[in-house]
């Protein structure tokens, strides 16, 4: 397989089989660089170009075009890493910064190098926060990264979330006319990419955009951590679904009865229909889902697909902001009319009703992600829907539903 450099006349070292970000096998600087060896010095027009070749998404949740990012911010920037991982779902972040804290660290330095930024700082959840701390101080780097514990909360993460905290706020969603990108971070240009990204764009940034696009599919390209029980792996993009989840639980996937992709924000996916439904943009695309951080939560016959929604629903509205009328009070509800769904006490309409009431009018993502999820559950659920309508539950057929276990 031949690898494309970022520059043909640097003498680069062979990358590792495919883009990996679990080559090393240590966190140690020293470790680091044998395996990676260095970030070679090209310009940042060069960086940005292989970032654009490579079609690298972001790998925090949105998906959104790397390079889309990086153009947008320009001037005296700063970047931020965000590693706050507030998915309870999710371990993908802390263990990536665990076991290779200097690929991010390199991949804060390259964004800084392609938007001019003199100032970075890694958001991180406080688990990971000493273990990054001491790769810091392997590293000389005229960049001054600041290192900053993230607060707890499912909308912590959130961009302006982010900004927030940085600016000594609250780490709660904001609403602004300006951008992050335009104003973030002291009133500056901000670049906040999650910190899987970032380590992406580290190794993007030595063996080239083509390299990158040698794992994964047309769409989708490279590798994504997923996150599946309390397991992490670093797979391609296009893995049929199967692959993943065989080795994640200890019963035959075919008596698997759906699995929520995406995570909390994600979408509830039928099996065994979708088994063989490639882990891709256009694979996941026909069941309305996304891959997001990465997260999959395979759900066994045994279980209530309907009860397990509630739960997360109600966490959901709990974990809320609380700072607009969608958050505040359509959550709760739309939480309450789910339960009451589970326990017979009302019909699948009021659960949409209440969906209805929430989409498109929050201040951030949180209330459509929510809505998003709950909608999905009640179509890959639709039989157990209307045995709960009469007080019955598919995963007890046998006997009347008598309340949430």
């Amino acid at each position: 397989m031949t690898m494309t450099a970022v520059d043909p006349t640097q003498g680069l070292r062979m990358p590792p089989d495919g883009p990996r970000l679990f080559a090393a096998p240590g966190p140690e600087l020293t470790v680091h660089l044998a395996t990676y060896g260095t970030v070679p010095e090209v310009t940042p027009a060069q960086l940005l170009e292989q970032v654009r070749i490579s079609g690298l998404t972001g790998r925090g949740g949105a998906g959104f075009p790397t390079v889309n990012k990086l153009e947008a911010v320009t001037g005296r920037a700063v970047v931020v890493a965000n590693g706050a991982e507030g998915e309870p779902a999710s371990r993908k972040d802390v263990e990536l910064l665990r076991r290779a804290p200097h690929l991010v660290l390199d991949g804060i330095e390259v964004a800084a190098r392609i938007t001019g930024a003199q100032e970075a700082f890694a958001y991180l959840r406080p688990e990971a926060v000493p273990g990054v701390q001491r790769a810091l101080t392997e590293r000389r780097s005229t960049l001054n990264i600041t290192i900053v514990a993230a607060a707890d909360g499912f909308v912590s993460g959130q961009e302006t979330a982010v900004v927030s905290r940085l600016n000594s706020g609250p780490a709660l969603p904001r609403f602004s006319r300006h951008r992050i990108f335009q104003r973030g971070v002291g009133g500056r240009a901000t670049l906040v990419q999650n910190v899987e990204t970032l380590a992406h764009l580290a190794l993007i940034a030595r063996y080239g955009g083509r390299w990158f696009t040698t794992a994964g599919t047309a769409d989708s390209t490279g590798t994504f951590l997923t996150t599946v029980g309390e397991t992490v792996w670093e797979v391609n993009h296009g893995l049929p679904l199967r692959n993943l989840l065989a080795p994640a639980t200890d019963r035959p996937v075919e008596e698997l009865q759906a699995v929520l992709v995406g995570g909390y924000h994600g979408t509830w996916v039928p099996l065994p229909t979708a088994l063989d439904a490639p882990l891709s943009r256009a694979g996941l695309e026909p069941y309305g889902a996304g891959l997001g951080a990465g997260v999959l939560i395979p759900l066994p016959a045994t279980a209530c697909g309907l009860e397990m929604t509630a739960k997360i629903a109600t966490y959901l509205a709990n974990q809320s902001a609380k700072q607009c009328g969608p958050c505040q009070f359509g959550l709760p509800e739309l939480a309450q009319h789910l339960t009451a769904l589970t326990q017979g006490k009302v019909g699948r309409d009021a659960v949409h009703q209440a969906a209805g009431l929430v989409e498109g009018r929050g201040a951030c993502k949180h209330p459509d992600g929510t809505t998003r999820m709950v909608r999905s559950a009640l179509k890959v659920f639709a039989d157990d829907v209307r045995l709960h309508q009469d007080g019955r539950c598919l995963a007890r057929i046998s006997e009347p539903y008598g309340g949430a276990r």
